[in-house]
């Protein structure tokens, strides 16, 4: 493909991006006050954590101490629901849009890497759904941490602004993060990293995994903080462990084939004379050949 058709490529796989995150962003937005087949709504599904907090560090202006948020201005019910119906698109609509990168890096592959196009995208899904899971369970704990500190001085009223705008960005952080594993068992699919260097650079690594849990937990909190750097830890542990399983399987695999053993910075041992090729003979009543320019 010329760079234009990549440009084009590129717009097209974009463009149903968009269009699938665009149509789960709307069923979001009425999802958001209205429950599907009897189900819960997704504004008291994500309203779960914070009402889970006990009532002495959950403040209510109601007699019966409901489970109640805040608003201080006439548009935050609209921008409130706009935003948690955008980022519940996003997160619904994961399997299609991870469909459409790989669908675009697929041309530049091998036909034997293609076919890792299933796995590459059921993996993607199940790893963010699975870090937005973790981040739901993660967020009640970080809250009880921050609205019990200091209840006897204070009373903290949340509003639906602050809490949602924290929940949305765990979930969004912990699903993208928990898709380390996944892009480093690429990396070493396609030679980038081995396990041996992943194996040396393991501690290097890991330091850096906190300090990015460190900088990109909104909250601010420890908890949130070590619950996504010991899950990154985890998942980074197993990703070296499949890099080690492909790199002795491929090891064993070169070493049958006879070029496993081969010095890397020596010629090639591979005979690369020209071979004679017979002059053609004709055949009692044919033709004589025809050559043409390519012969």
């Amino acid at each position: 493909m010329t760079l234009l058709e990549h440009l084009y490529e590129l717009r097209n796989r974009l463009a149903v991006a968009l269009v699938a995150v665009v149509a789960m962003s709307i069923v979001g937005y009425i999802w958001f006050a209205t429950g599907f087949f009897g189900g819960p709504s997704l504004g008291d599904l994500l309203k779960g954590p914070y009402c889970e907090l006990p009532p002495s560090i959950r403040p209510s202006v109601t007699a019966d101490r409901g489970c109640t948020l805040f608003g201080i201005s006439a548009f935050d019910q609209f921008s409130l629901r706009m935003r948690v119906g955008i980022a519940a698109g996003v997160v619904l609509s994961c399997p299609i849009w991870f469909y459409q990168l790989w669908a675009f890096i697929t041309p530049g592959l091998y036909v034997k890497e293609r076919k890792f196009a299933v796995t590459f995208v059921s993996s993607a899904a199940v790893l963010f759904l699975a870090g937005a899971a973790m981040a739901y369970y993660v967020v009640r704990q970080a809250l009880q941490f921050l609205l019990s500190i200091s209840s006897d001085v204070q009373t903290t009223l949340l509003t639906g602004e602050s809490y949602f705008g924290l929940l949305i960005a765990l979930l969004l952080i912990f699903g993208v993060s928990f898709e380390l594993p996944l892009l480093v068992v690429m990396l070493n699919r396609v030679g980038v990293v081995s396990y041996d260097k992943l194996r040396k650079w393991r501690r290097g690594l890991i330091f850096g995994l906190f300090v990015f849990a460190a900088i990109a937990t909104p909250g601010g909190d420890p908890i949130s903080m070590t619950a996504l750097a010991l899950a990154l830890t985890v998942l980074f542990e197993v990703s070296i462990q499949i890099a080690r399983v492909h790199d002795r399987r491929k090891e064993r695999r070169e070493a049958e084939e006879g070029w496993g053993a081969w010095d890397p910075d020596q010629p090639s041992p591979i005979d690369t004379e020209p071979s004679e090729i017979p002059e053609p003979t004709e055949i009692p009543g044919s033709s004589p050949p025809r050559y043409d320019d390519a012969t």
